[in-house]
């Protein structure tokens, strides 16, 4: 399809680029502004494999969404909640580590998923978009719930962010403040959640996890201070989404992947830069 739009006059490039492409830009710019500083604490707190796991959920709410007739998004949030509730309280009262206990209830919530749409052979679905994102189909109401949702995110993340960089670094220490880490814990997973039924839609599934962590990965290395990490994985974040879909509309690549792909490639050139005084 994008192959034989580069076929077509000026003119229609002209209106690809002020209609669909515009509207891809602008969602994924605004994903990539939310997902940065909630990367950098899942860098920082090695919760690669919980986003993991919240995000393989997402397709069990995709299959009760479509089972329950009620809103995807909410019913993705709704599980994605459910899972990270699940985690705190096994955490508490099952003797298992913690890749252990989130090794569970990824797969469990991923085939339970899989499972539901099976049972619904009347259902016919494209799984490819919600694995991998159509950020080329949004629409403008999806940009009004990306930015509406991102504004949400950031202000709760900014209202929980010293409490939940003092927990970060020790537990302890901020229990011990009386910063409630317990509840911190849990607002930042509910806010991970959150961002996963925000961005389903962009990069998909399988992809979220990766534009949570290779941007806030990539600015690390040159960041003095939590919050200059922060503002890195957002410009990191933006490149790649600005990269990845001029790179799909030019190669007739999948949008989500070739975003994540831009990451990646962004990540390995600055992997080599050297250092600047100061950087840590």
């Amino acid at each position: 399809m994008q192959h034989l739009m580069r076929k077509k006059p000026m003119k229609g490039m002209r209106v690809m680029f002020d209609d669909f492409f515009v509207r891809a830009m602008i969602a994924g710019i605004g994903v990539a502004l939310i997902t940065a500083p909630l990367g950098c604490f899942i860098v920082w707190r090695r919760m690669a494999y919980f986003g993991d796991t919240i995000s393989h959920s997402a397709l069990l709410g995709v299959a009760l969404g479509f089972l329950l007739q009620i809103n995807i998004s909410v019913a993705v949030f709704t599980i994605a909640a459910l899972v990270s509730l699940s985690l705190l309280s096994l955490q508490k009262h099952v003797k298992l580590s913690s890749d252990s206990i989130l090794g569970i209830l990824s797969h469990s919530a991923l085939a339970s998923g899989l499972v539901v749409i099976a049972f619904m052979p009347g259902l016919r679905v494209d799984l490819t978009g919600y694995l991998f994102g159509d950020i080329l189909a949004v629409s403008r109401i999806d940009i009004a719930i990306i930015y509406g949702g991102g504004l949400l995110v950031l202000l709760v993340l900014a209202w929980i962010w010293r409490p939940l960089l003092a927990e970060t670094v020790s537990y302890d220490l901020a229990r011990a403040e009386g910063l409630k880490p317990e509840f911190t814990r849990l607002v930042f997973m509910l806010l991970v959640a959150l961002i996963v039924a925000i961005a389903m839609k962009i990069v998909g599934i399988l992809l979220i996890t990766a534009l949570l962590i290779i941007p806030a990965s990539t600015a690390r290395r040159f960041a003095a201070s939590p919050e200059m990490m922060a503002v890195g994985a957002m410009i990191a974040g933006v490149l790649s989404v600005i990269a990845g879909l001029y790179c799909s509309m030019s190669f007739d690549t999948p949008s989500g992947p070739s975003i994540v792909v831009a990451a990646l490639m962004l990540f390995l050139v600055t992997s080599i830069v050297p250092l600047t005084k100061g950087a840590r």
